[in-house]
């Protein structure tokens, strides 16, 4: 019985915790409706002071089904200022690669990360899914209204708020991975700091917009957005909106236009890494201007110097042009600046073996045997050469499928050697990983 007991006390706490957040939406729709009406009247809708009304009135409706959470609150403030609001639900969730706590609530969800800080709020059950879009609208009409500008600064701080409730639920709709969300809200942003009396442009908000959409993949939208903040003069960090410019016209199929983004913001940015990787992607698989493409690849090692990875994308590139010796000094280049990176010498015993095995065609073409001997003693020279990044590589890769393909080309190599103990040993080893299931 004391059981039974028990579990309709919790039962009972939870229903009045939810009473009150209902309450609190039921208020704030009633005011809402109350306001409302006045807007729907003739006699009071001509007045500054019923559209300010209103628009409260629709701020309020926004806010009401989030509660009183605060981004960055832990979970025993989140119950304190819940009034001890029981969840309906409790989930862990990964997005993004984070784990959050996603606690349910009949009008919100929220979600905790794992330092245990409140992270993000999303409204399920909005009172009105338009309503910070109407009250801008709602203020607007109230500027217009107020002839003599004696509301000015009042509206202007009321719009300026719009936005900053706006870019936190943007942030929110981010972090939860809801880019195409984030992406509205960002512009809607924008558009409150935009409204008369403010008159303010909120670049960085356009500039997210642009961003989240790109995220979500609505290119069109994305493009239309960056081409927005790019003609207000805004060019994110290091001129970032002209990557990914280039990005979506590749993603469309423009591929000059991609190259003119590129080109033109590198001039305005010679130094953003960004932009030279871009191009020197571009000229890789368009295969023009190769003397150009060099000088990018100086360009950007000179900007960063220990970056490997630079080098090793040198070095794909002039094997992809034939610089057979050029692509070797490459990879070498890369693992002198971070013997610790793994691509370096899997590039080198990549470009070795495929030395190796255009070298073995043309000697199958030879029918001088002074030529052909010639050829074979390079071939073989080539094949043992891989051995050893080869060898380096699949002892510092994790990823099993990549060291699977590591010993393929092991197991292939030492086969032909395989009359020297030692790398008898090494093609049984290299064998039974590749091999293995």
């Amino acid at each position: 019985m004391k059981k039974i007991f028990a579990i309709l006390a919790v039962a009972a706490v939870v229903a009045v915790n939810a009473q009150a957040q209902n309450a609190d939406v039921a208020k704030a729709k009633a005011a809402l409706e109350k306001a409302q009406a006045g807007v729907e009247n003739a006699k009071q809708n001509t007045k500054t002071a019923t559209w300010i009304k209103y628009a409260e009135a629709l701020v309020k409706a926004y806010e009401a089904p989030k509660g009183n959470a605060i981004l960055g609150m832990n979970a025993q403030e989140f119950q304190l200022l819940s009034a001890n609001e029981r969840p309906l639900s409790e989930a862990q969730v990964e997005i993004a690669g984070q784990v959050m706590t996603k606690r349910s609530f009949a009008t919100r969800n929220v979600y905790f990360n794992q330092a245990g800080a409140l992270c993000a709020v999303e409204v399920t059950e909005p009172i009105l899914p338009d309503a910070l879009d109407k009250a801008i609208e709602a203020y607007a009409k109230a500027a217009e209204l107020d002839e003599k500008g004696q509301k000015t600064a009042a509206i202007k701080e009321a719009l300026q708020n719009i936005d900053s409730k706006l870019v936190e639920d943007a942030s929110c709709a981010y972090t939860i991975g809801k880019y195409a969300d984030a992406s509205a809200l960002f512009e809607l942003a924008n558009k409150a700091l935009s409204t008369k009396p403010s008159n303010a442009i909120d670049t960085t908000s356009l500039y997210n917009a642009g961003l989240t959409a790109w995220m979500a993949n609505d290119l069109p939208r994305a493009k239309d957005l960056f081409g927005n903040v790019l003609n207000l003069g805004y060019y994110g960090t290091e001129g970032d909106i002209y990557a990914k410019l280039a990005d979506i016209a590749e993603k469309l199929g423009d591929k000059e236009a991609s190259k003119n983004y590129l080109s033109e913001g590198s001039k305005k940015f010679p130094q953003s890494q960004s932009l030279l990787i871009g191009l020197i992607n571009y000229y890789i698989s368009s295969g023009e201007d190769t003397a150009q493409l060099f000088d990018l690849f100086a360009e950007a090692q000179k900007n960063e110097p220990n970056n490997a990875s630079l080098f090793y994308v040198e070095g794909n590139a002039r094997a992809k042009l034939g610089q057979n010796e050029e692509a070797l000094a490459a990879y070498d280049k890369a693992i002198e600046v971070n013997p610790n990176y793994e691509w370096g010498y899997i590039g080198k015993g990549m470009h070795l073996y495929n030395m190796a095995v255009e070298v073995s065609k043309k000697a199958d073409e030879e029918y001088n045997d002074a030529k052909y001997q010639a050829l074979l003693g390079e071939f073989e020279q080539y094949l043992k050469g891989c051995v050893a990044p080869f060898e380096k590589a699949f002892e510092m890769v994790n990823d099993v499928e990549i060291k699977k393909s590591i010993a393929e080309y092991l197991k292939q190599a030492c086969f032909r050697f395989r009359s020297d103990p030692e790398f008898q040993a090494k093609h049984e080893k290299y064998a039974a990983f590749a091999d293995a299931e």
